[in-house]
């Protein structure tokens, strides 16, 4: 059962970039509340302890907005250009019994077989989209790799979901694959793969040009 974290917001009365750069300064997340055929709210709410619950794979928050409690999941999370700060969050309104659509990390788990021969995993998605019921988010897909071989990949369809989720993610869709990792070539090797490049013709002694008399 996905466990639920609590969170405490305000109810923003003033919209905007300034708004939400001087919300920012001072350590809150503007975010934005809608679903349920409610009228859009825009929150903010302490940025550090919600990226705190993020990383321990909470989705689902309790939140205070002016007295009143409301059960709201993460729906989309927006970055800086460089992909490091949280600068706004979309949150919907959820109850407990329905289904809803959400994306989930993956977490790799074991020491692939690959591994033991120079092999490395590449890693080219790290979550699936799952429908299930809110009570059973998880906070994870764990995708166990010892067997993972060089050469060897492991598909969407491949991963083996918590009971009663239904993947979203297309079955195809690659999500590793365990490969040699080149070795670097040596000054000499690199430049016998060079191809030999055009014979240079050049002009013949003035002595050779006249030839005989």
């Amino acid at each position: 059962m996905a466990q639920r974290a609590v969170i405490k917001a305000e109810i923003r009365t003033t919209l905007g970039s300034k708004d939400a750069l001087r919300l920012r300064d001072k350590g809150k997340l503007p975010a934005i509340v809608y679903g349920h055929k409610k009228e859009p709210v825009a929150i903010s709410f302490d940025v550090h302890g919600f990226v705190e619950d993020l990383h321990h794979g909470h989705r689902l928050f309790d939140t205070d907005m002016g007295g009143k409690t409301e059960t709201l999941l993460v729906k989309d999370i927006q970055y800086d250009y460089l992909g490091k700060n949280v600068i706004h969050a979309d949150m919907v309104r959820v109850d407990l019994g329905e289904t809803v659509k959400v994306k989930v990390s993956i977490e790799l788990r074991g020491t692939s077989k690959g591994s033991h021969e120079g092999g490395i995993i590449d890693e080219h998605l790290d979550h699936l989209e799952i429908e299930c019921k809110v009570v059973n988010i998880p906070d994870v897909i764990p995708i166990v790799v010892k067997d993972l071989d060089v050469g060897d990949s492991i598909h969407a369809g491949d991963v083996e979901l918590p009971a009663g989720a239904k993947l979203l993610t297309d079955p195809k869709a690659l999500l590793l694959t365990c490969h040699l990792v080149a070795a670097a070539k040596t000054t000499e090797e690199a430049e016998e793969e060079m191809p030999a490049g055009p014979e240079v013709i050049t002009e013949k002694p003035a002595e050779e040009e006249g030839g005989e008399e």
